[in-house]
This record gives structure tokens, sequence and C-alpha cells, in this order.
């Protein structure tokens, strides 16, 4: 399973907003160039994690866009399906039919690779953006006496 650039993105994008404070909005732009996130792929990635509940839009003078959820309820796995749907290791493990060995999805390849998805698939659930928040905001500090420095 290869994640695309615009899931990186969305992560980048959920990690920001989960830093503020609770409802605190930000407009695209500023995301994106703090993100450093080209704003039209930006604004196409928000309308799915809009889609998807993660996020919410506010239009108007003090528009923006705000969690929908609090951190510790929004998931790696949970923008990854926002972004790109259901992710798999193998095809065979949605579609039995694809098997070239016309074994219908089942040998020990399958069974090995369906046992790593189920371990996969707990490891992004049990990762949080509260989590995710947590330890980005240990590694800003940091970072920051080296920022001063330069």
């Amino acid at each position: 399973m290869k994640l695309n650039q615009a899931t990186d993105y969305a992560f980048r994008m959920v990690l920001h907003m989960s830093l503020l404070s609770p409802g605190e909005k930000v407009t695209g732009a500023v995301l994106a160039e703090r993100e450093l996130i080209p704003e039209r792929f930006l604004l196409k990635i928000m309308r799915s994690l809009i889609a998807a509940g993660i996020m919410r839009s506010f239009r108007g003078v003090d528009g923006g866009f705000a969690l929908n959820r609090e951190p510790q309820n929004i998931s790696l796995l949970d923008v990854i399906r926002a972004v790109e749907g259901d992710a798999y290791l193998q095809q065979c493990l949605y579609d039995m039919g694809s098997c070239s060995k016309s074994c219908r999805g089942r040998c020990a390849i399958n069974e090995a690779m369906g046992i790593i998805q189920h371990q996969l698939i707990d490891q992004l659930e049990g990762v949080n953006f509260y989590q995710l928040a947590e330890r980005e905001a240990v590694i800003l500090q940091e970072l920051q006496p080296l920022s001063q420095v330069q």
C-alpha cells in the first residue's frame, strides 16, 4: 500500500487544525501557506475531509475551516479513508476474483496478507490526532531554539 500525496497533505491539514484551539477557524489560503500545500489542491482535499465529517466549512467574512470532530476522535485511518477510500495491501483481499492463480482469493499468501492487513488497520485506527498534536507540540518546542539560532 502506498499512500498518495493528497493523503500526506490531508494528514498535515488535520494535524495543523488539531493544534488550534477547539472551534478555531482557518482560511484555506492561510492553511495552504502554513503547510506549504498548493491552495487549489488543498481545497480539493478539504472537500473530501468535509464529506467524511472530519472538517467543516464556514462561509462569509469570518469563514474558513475547522475540525468537525475532536482530534481524539479522528484517526489516521479516518483520513486515509476520506481521501483514498479503503486501502488494501493486495487486490485479492477485496476482490477474490482478481487472483490470477484462480484460487478464489485463498492461498497462504492471501491468508498472511489478510492478517497483516488487519494489524495495519488496527494500528492506523489506534493513532488519533490528539496524540499526534501532543507529539507535534513537543517537536515544535524542541525545534524552536534551532530556528532562533539561524
